[in-house]
């Protein structure tokens, strides 16, 4: 059934968000931070994030549907339950997520980050990444103590442009010039 769970002993990481009720039956439709998005599926239980806190739902089934993703999960058994859930975050325990490859990192480990060129020059922090299309991912900075300015960069996060991470130091490295 559903069990809820202290915010305070658990580090979360959102994978995406209900959207609203599927069906009659208690299904509910998903969206899908993961990529590739049929991911979350992988998890057999979810953290949804109801009234302020987390609450474990086993997930019982799922599947692609049309552009998007249902599930069924347990103790939701009809319309009203599922839209209750609608717009809640999904999550999983970060200790749950596997492990990346060498030279991957997760979005969330890299929002924060402080940016510096190759001539040593803040450019700010990363405040998110998204996907521009194509399989393109663009890093969207601000201005931050210490950074040339307060200007907003876009800066698309490839291999050719961003030269190290380094999550110990809390810095990326980039080749990008400041006036770009």
């Amino acid at each position: 059934m559903v069990q809820q769970v202290s915010d305070q002993e658990l580090d979360v990481t959102v994978l995406g968000k209900v959207t609203t009720a599927f069906g009659i039956k208690g299904w509910v439709k998903v969206y899908s931070f993961t990529d590739p998005m049929v991911n979350i599926l992988e998890y057999p239980s979810w953290l949804l994030k109801c009234d302020g806190r987390w609450r474990t739902f086993k997930v019982l089934d799922g599947q692609q549907q049309g552009k998007g993703l249902v599930a069924r999960l347990q103790g939701v058994s009809d319309r009203d339950a599922a839209l209750a859930l609608s717009q809640v975050e999904i999550g999983i325990p970060t200790a749950e997520l596997p492990e990346p490859d060498e030279d991957e990192h997760y979005w969330f480990q890299l929002i924060g980050l402080k940016v510096k060129n190759t001539e040593g020059e803040l450019l700010g922090q990363v405040k998110e990444l998204f996907e521009s299309g194509g399989g393109n991912q663009v890093m969207t900075l601000t201005g931050c103590e210490g950074s040339i300015d307060q200007q907003k960069r876009m800066i698309p996060y490839v291999g050719a442009i961003v030269l190290e991470v380094d999550l110990d130091k809390g810095e990326l490295l980039v080749d990008w010039q400041a006036d770009f």
